[in-house]
């Protein structure tokens, strides 16, 4: 049986936790949870304005809990050194806005491609994976290829807010077809992005696919079920 890797997103651990400024719920014991219960890694996006997760959190999951960590940031200097101290196992680069309430699609790589380089650069030589958030467009994976990044992970935001049979089955074919080209290229072939417990099993079945991130379905679930059978449920999903 084919393993694919599943990632959970912990930022909206945070996010209630920071409603009230306190100690609770704390990520570390959420990351702890997620790996005990078939999560194989945890992802974190550290935003610049930190509505969520702090630096902190981390650097706690680093130093506290065994288990990969996969950090999602902006392709920014600030974020660039902070990785660069707290070596997480793996970088997604992602685009961020202000006033966005979640990440608006994948990366808009024009005119952006030196600094986007040097970046990808620094981090893989201190030896973290790096991924590019991409749309599932061939000129963005085969630019993401050019920039040096080891994997792809494919937004699937159009997928997962697809209504009907019909233009959710032309969104998934845009992602395999995508990720045919990710695999191509001999780069890792990730996904993410408004993906549930409904939704799920037909990305999780694209050839090649290596991993899903998987966020807020599942902390939202775990409001009324627990984290730990949270996390398992989708694990099994997606096998």
């Amino acid at each position: 049986m084919r393993h694919i890797k599943l990632g959970v997103n912990i930022d909206h651990v945070a996010t209630l936790r920071q409603a009230r400024r306190e100690k609770n719920p704390d990520t570390v014991e959420a990351a702890r949870v997620v790996y005990s219960s078939g999560g194989d890694l945890v992802v974190m996006h550290l935003r610049q304005d930190r509505r969520h997760i702090q630096d902190s959190d981390i650097e706690r999951v680093r130093n506290e809990v065994k288990g990969l960590i996969h950090l999602e940031m902006a392709a920014v200097p600030e974020m660039e050194k902070i990785a660069l101290r707290l070596r997480p196992d793996s970088v997604c680069l992602v685009p961020e806005g202000p006033k966005e309430v979640t990440t608006q699609g994948g990366l808009k790589l024009e005119g952006k491609q030196t600094e986007l380089a040097k970046i990808i650069k620094n981090l893989s030589n201190a030896g973290l994976s790096v991924s590019l958030f991409t749309d599932p467009e061939p000129g963005a994976i085969r630019a993401a290829h050019n920039l040096g990044a080891d994997s792809i992970e494919l937004c699937t935001s159009k997928y997962s807010e697809a209504w009907g049979k019909k233009l959710q089955a032309k969104e998934l074919e845009k992602l395999q077809l995508a990720g045919f080209l990710v695999k191509e290229l001999k780069m890792e072939l990730h996904a993410g992005h408004g993906l549930d417990y409904y939704n799920v099993a037909p990305v999780a079945r694209i050839e090649g696919m290596d991993c899903l991130n998987i966020g807020y379905s599942i902390i939202s679930r775990a409001m009324f079920v627990g984290l730990k059978t949270a996390v398992s449920e989708m694990k099994r999903l997606i096998q």
